[in-house]
């Protein structure tokens, strides 16, 4: 996934990117010939929706004025709260100009929308609604300091909105014509650091410019736009199917609209190759597919649809006898991607290109694998981290405790050693700069001894009752999410192979030891006590007397039945016996509280 897009404009955008090497092929088979009469088929899809309304531009005529007491007006409004008294973080700008009949115009473009700490940041605190009573109460503090300073609005014009990023630009660009000085006054910062990419980050300090340059409000403008917290529609998005460089380009293509045509069958799209004749790069697709579908359906892709995309697209690509696995770049610690302009600058200044710009191209070049160098990144590292750590300490407090199933006990220990032996294979490949996905894993198979459905369902309730009481106990609730989220996975490993034992295994009316001292058999279960017959304890001679002489007898049946010869009509009789349902599906929740009371029914 590249982007998402809206309107006529992008997908034009997009379309003409698509067309650079040769003509795109929409969801009917035929070459889009041209662009404008494929634009009007597309924007039938089109909805009319506007995005969220984050920035509010308010235009006076004022009487003749000199900037200074307009700025010193703002600035007084800008100390005590724009919106409201305590709202002094917020970014404003204001241009002031010629009016009508020689008078003073005033521009002033107030952020209506939360502004994000840093990129990372997914918090709406500062947040104001773009309604008629924000309008109101922003008219009236700034009516309320010009008055102060002397000045009493003539007119006022209709406020207008503009949305996002784009919009922000446009309204600093349409209050700088005229040559009109624009200034703007944020705590939007472009962090420098050395010879690492530059961060964007809002501090305490707030700053203002003042500007004519076209090109450094852009810039400007861009410093804001990046933390502002919007919401855009979305008509359509641009998808990218990549192969590897020493693929058969045919078979590629024919897998990309056969995955295209089968995953989004309904949908307009269209999509072209790039790459199709250059055997030394890899040949990629890129592909625009409109959100809306037959009737009133429409799509809302997620992270998990994305997963199921590229293992739908890896699938469609292997039966074409390609060797393409569904590989995301964080699977892999790939590096990040290098824009056009830092190869340019690699390629053309060579030794002389700046340390973080050839750092990154050499690592694209080498496929080095990379760790998260943002804090925020860290932090989630960290608590991922932190809760793989708890998975493998419940496992590990299931495997040693007596008291669980033995079947729990098992499952937990092989869980545990896995889980351990993965992650250090991961990290090792990393720190000595080698993808995992070419180190060859030890292999980890658990346990396949055949098990009854009753011990599938002993040892799902017993890690169950863990994992909810580990969770239970967890106070920050982000932790908590990924420790669930982890237990799924934990969940569907564990179902999967109890299943593959329980479906191998067959119902047995006796379970014979091996020896008539012992239960527990040589695989490590122990039937007796997974039935709940006998407490095993190490310490009551009255219950190991009671086991030996319940094994004695039943070895002593078995041994004058060998004498007697076999019991040919009970066999038949067993035989007609239908087997027990084998369970299709286990699922990972706590046991509901049974009443052990009566045991008979």
């Amino acid at each position: 996934m590249l982007s998402y897009g809206a309107g006529a404009g992008s997908a034009r955008n997009v379309l003409e990117y698509q067309a650079k090497e040769e003509r795109a092929i929409d969801q009917d088979g035929r070459e889009v010939v041209s662009i404008k009469d494929a634009l009007a088929q597309w924007e039938r899809d089109f909805t009319t929706r506007e995005g969220s309304k984050d920035i509010l531009l308010l235009t006076y005529e004022l009487p003749t004025t000199d900037r200074e007491t307009i700025a010193k007006a703002l600035d007084d409004l800008a100390r005590d709260g724009i919106v409201q008294d305590g709202d002094t973080q917020r970014t404003y700008a204001y241009s002031i100009g010629p009016g009508v009949k020689d008078q003073t115009r005033l521009k002033l473009a107030v952020v209506l929308a939360h502004e994000k700490s840093d990129r990372a940041d997914r918090t709406t605190d500062n947040h104001v609604p773009a309604s008629i009573e924000t309008v109101r109460a922003i008219d009236l503090r700034v009516d309320a300091r010009l008055v102060g300073q002397g000045i009493a609005p003539v007119l006022r014009y209709p406020a207008e909105f503009a949305s996002g990023p784009k919009g922000l630009n446009a309204t600093l660009h349409a209050m700088q014509r005229q040559d009109n000085a624009v200034t703007l006054s944020t705590h939007a910062h472009l962090v420098e650091r050395g010879n690492k990419t530059p961060i964007y980050k809002r501090t305490g300090e707030r700053r203002s410019i003042t500007t004519t340059d076209h090109k450094e409000l852009t810039r400007e403008g861009r410093t804001v736009g990046v933390l502002l917290q919007s919401r855009q529609p979305r008509d359509f998005m641009h998808l990218l199917l990549s192969g590897p460089a020493n693929v058969e380009r045919d078979k590629f293509i024919q897998a990309a609209g056969d995955f295209l045509g089968t995953q989004f069958h309904g949908h307009r799209y269209a999509y072209a190759v790039h790459n199709r004749h250059e055997a030394t790069k890899h040949p990629h697709v890129h592909a625009i597919v409109s959100l809306k579908g037959p009737g009133r359906t429409r799509l809302n892709p997620n992270i998990r649809d994305f997963t199921e995309w590229r293992e739908r697209f890896a699938d469609k690509a292997r039966d074409r006898g390609l060797t393409i696995d569904h590989q995301k770049r964080l699977d892999r610690a790939g590096p990040p991607p290098v824009k056009r302009w830092e190869w340019e600058m690699f390629r053309r200044m060579g030794a002389y290109t700046p340390p973080n710009v050839m750092t990154k191209v050499m690592n694209k070049i080498r496929d080095t694998p990379t760790a998260p160098t943002m804090q925020a990144g860290i932090d989630r590292f960290n608590t991922s981290k932190n809760a793989l750590g708890r998975v493998i300490d419940m496992l590990d407090t299931i495997g040693k405790d007596r008291e669980q199933p033995s079947t729990a006990r098992e499952l937990s220990r092989d869980l545990s050693i896995g889980l351990r032996r993965e992650y250090r294979r991961l990290e090792n490949a990393v720190s000595h700069g080698e993808l995992p996905s070419h180190e060859k894993g030890e292999i980890h198979m658990l346990r396949n001894t055949p098990i009854t459905s009753n011990q599938a369902k002993t040892a799902m309730d017993a890690i169950a009752t863990s994992a909810a009481a580990v969770a239970k106990a967890i106070a920050n609730p982000t932790e908590r999410a990924i420790f669930e989220s982890a237990t799924r996975v934990i969940d569907k490993v564990v179902k999967l192979q109890l299943d593959s034992r329980v479906a191998k295994g067959k119902e047995r009316n006796d379970d014979r030891a091996s020896n008539a001292t012992s239960t527990k058999s040589a695989t490590g279960r122990d039937a007796v006590l997974e039935k709940g017959e006998i407490d095993r304890t190490a310490s009551n001679r009255s219950v190991d007397v009671s086991r030996i002489a319940q094994a004695n007898q039943g070895r002593a049946v078995l041994n004058d039945r060998q004498e007697r010869g076999r019991d040919r009509a009970k066999e038949r009789e067993e035989e007609k016996q239908p087997e027990r349902q084998i369970p299709t599906r286990v699922v990972l929740t706590p046991p509901k509280d049974r009443d052990h009371g009566d045991r008979n029914r």
